[in-house]
């Protein structure tokens, strides 16, 4: 081959790489940028929800000030609204739901990764993730229809008669015992998002490295001291994401919580007593609120908003918290 022919192979060669180099530089471009834009969606969606639930609950806020959020009437009739009652609905039937999932969730996932035999483990894990798929109406059917009357004949007089005489929780316990109400709501809760919690757990306990564990077996370690020391500590940041998503589940379930909570506008320091939670108040009255009810309701949703944001930035802070405290950046 001549030196001009090969000269002219290897501009040709050049160019063809330049234009591959031009087009990958376009298509990374055009990638860049339509992420780009898939993630301002979401921001800008987010963004949209808080405006707009703002727009329409700023009459109520301005009729009732601060005041609103710590008031406890809600009376339509009269237009006299205060949040206090489904604040205290939302946030104790939560609590309840995560006290009871939290460490269900843990044996569960403790069981199925470290404990259960290997010809059980897919059956179990596939029937919990089965739970997950299950419509909360149908929660709520049940805990209405089924549960209740058995928390009612079998469970409530117990605690009544046991906790309910304790001095400092049993005013807790005490009241009419009528099987639905805020613990049974509580409970309920705590049934539907048991299959996500121990769902996130199972995962992030497998990606623990078999390495890990085995040298602490070789040193002697019981299987909890393997579970307290090395699993715990390595998928910590896993556990509280499912943890958190759990309870941002709790927080927002509506029908489920509508069947079972009794939908009272009462204040009471009972857990077998009736109540109400922001959900359940949004179900029952958006249909048939006009004027300052409507923004009423506007506002309560604004709240619930609020409490979801501060306990998902309460767990992301307290993420970093204990990073910083690792040496991680």
């Amino acid at each position: 081959m001549s030196q001009q022919a090969a000269s002219g192979l290897a501009h040709a060669e050049e160019a063809a790489l330049r234009n591959t180099m031009r087009k990958q530089r376009i298509q990374d471009f055009l990638f860049h940028k339509l992420t780009l834009l898939f993630a301002a969606v979401v921001l800008a969606a987010l963004v949209g929800i808080i405006v707009s639930l703002a727009m329409d609950a700023w009459p109520a806020f301005k009729q009732f000030g601060p005041g609103f959020i710590t008031s406890s009437e809600w009376d339509p009739t009269n237009e006299l609204f205060g949040a206090r009652i489904a604040i205290w609905g939302t946030l104790s039937t939560s609590v309840i739901a995560l006290l009871i999932a939290f460490p269900v969730s843990f044996g569960i996932a403790l069981f199925l990764t470290e404990i259960c035999p290997v010809w059980l483990r897919r059956p179990l894990g596939t029937a919990v993730e089965l739970l997950a798929g299950v419509p909360s109406i149908i929660y709520g059917m049940w805990g209405l229809f089924v549960f209740a009357p058995l928390f009612a004949d079998h469970i409530e007089p117990v605690l009544k008669g046991t906790l309910g005489q304790l001095p400092f929780v049993g005013p807790l316990f005490q009241g009419p015992i009528m099987g639905v109400g805020i613990l049974t709501a509580g409970v309920i809760l705590a049934v539907m998002i048991i299959p996500f919690i121990s769902s996130v757990m199972r995962d992030v306990f497998e990606i623990v490295p078999a390495v890990l564990k085995e040298s602490a077996y070789g040193l002697g370690c019981t299987r909890w001291e393997v579970v307290r020391k090395i699993v715990l500590p390595y998928t910590r940041n896993g556990v509280v994401g499912g943890v958190m998503l759990g309870l941002g589940r709790a927080l927002g379930e509506t029908m489920a919580v509508t069947f079972v909570i009794g939908n009272a506008n009462e204040l009471s320091w009972s857990l077998l007593g009736p109540g109400s939670s922001i959900s359940s108040t949004l179900a029952n009255e958006f249909g048939e609120a006009v004027g300052l009810h409507t923004a009423s309701l506007f506002a309560l949703a604004l709240i619930l908003f609020a409490i979801t944001f501060i306990v998902l930035s309460a767990a992301k802070l307290m993420l970093l918290g204990m990073s910083r405290k690792e040496g991680v950046k």
